[in-house]
């Protein structure tokens, strides 16, 4: 079985540390390392993460004497990673049994594959209790795809999550990647995913993988409750992707409108719902949307609510 290295910033979050690095010595990999980032935590972080490091020799421990940030943590992790698979595990999620193995087996058929990624499951970690056990089958179904396709994919649906803790790169292809724009707040991942995908084929999974725990404290609590956060967010990762690795694509113009045209629709039809509903953030949603398409001030963008699944249609409208 091939080398895993995982790095775990880690900001405050002392009282998940403990449960997310057991569920990563819990997938059975021998050949597995940690590295527990601390970014100046006030909390008791530093202390948990040294005994964890006492008691298994695979975990080394970087603590930061200030803040630098979370994406400073995140690129430390690039840097060090060496083995031949790599990721980032945000400290308050957890892996499932058997999600690296599982990873690990769809990568090592297709030495030209950048990355694996699967799905998460929501825990609300102050309200309902910890969800059913799930284990990654070993024998899960992966869909292997060439690189462009997955960044076409990304454009035409730029809504469809994909979380740190579900994502296992190759390591030279996370090498050749770089590191995480600290000017991207909180789409870096997703702009990180663009251009992994320029450097080999993509394989993912419709099974679970991670357990991503929704608290008070998450880090995109405050980012999510802003009504057109998510879209700009999405928006500047485009622009930075398509002004520098994508530039070269063959149809890179083409993506960049699709990408644009796909967020405009977003926007759109979220400020409908909210004008509906007599919220302000309507007029800023309709803003965005004629600003990104400007032919939405005339026609309404049909072809985006076209693709969207019936639930998610009933969803955005406000319907049962």
């Amino acid at each position: 079985m091939a080398k895993v290295d995982i790095a775990i910033p880690c900001y405050n979050y002392g009282r998940f540390l403990r449960a997310c690095v057991a569920s990563v010595f819990d997938q059975g990999l021998a050949d597995t390392r940690v590295l527990i980032i601390d970014n100046a935590s006030t909390d008791d972080t530093v202390e948990v993460a040294r005994a964890l490091a006492a008691e298994d020799r695979r975990i080394s421990i970087s603590a930061h004497a200030t803040n630098l940030g979370p994406h400073a943590s995140f690129n430390e992790g690039v840097d060090w990673a060496s083995a031949e698979y790599f990721t980032i595990l945000c400290s308050d999620d957890l892996l499932v049994p058997g999600a690296l193995a599982s990873m690990v087996a769809a990568m090592d058929q297709d030495p030209g594959i950048s990355f694996a990624y699967g799905y998460d499951v929501e825990w609300n970690y102050c309200d309902t209790p910890h969800p059913p056990v799930f284990e990654a089958p070993a024998a899960a179904h992966w869909r292997f795809r060439e690189g462009p396709e997955f960044i076409y994919e990304r454009c035409r649906y730029p809504d469809r999550h994909v979380s740190y803790g579900n994502i296992l790169t190759r390591t030279s292809a996370q090498k050749a990647a770089g590191h995480y724009r600290p000017e991207l707040a909180h789409a870096d991942d997703f702009e990180m995913l663009l251009r992994l995908a320029c450097f080999g084929r993509v394989a993912d999974t419709r099974d679970v993988v991670g357990i991503r725990r929704i608290h008070n404290n998450n880090r995109s609590q405050a980012f999510i409750a802003k009504r057109t956060g998510h879209i700009v967010e999405r928006l500047d990762a485009f622009d930075s992707f398509f002004r520098n690795e994508g530039r070269v694509l063959p149809d890179a113009e083409r993506l960049h409108h699709i990408a644009r045209s796909s967020l405009s629709g977003q926007a759109y039809w979220r400020g409908i719902k909210d004008l509906v509903r007599g919220q302000r953030s309507a007029l800023e949603l309709l803003g965005l949307s004629v600003r990104l398409e400007p032919m939405t001030a005339v026609v309404p963008p049909f072809g985006y609510l076209s693709r969207m699944q019936r639930s998610l249609f009933k969803s955005i409208m406000g319907l049962p």
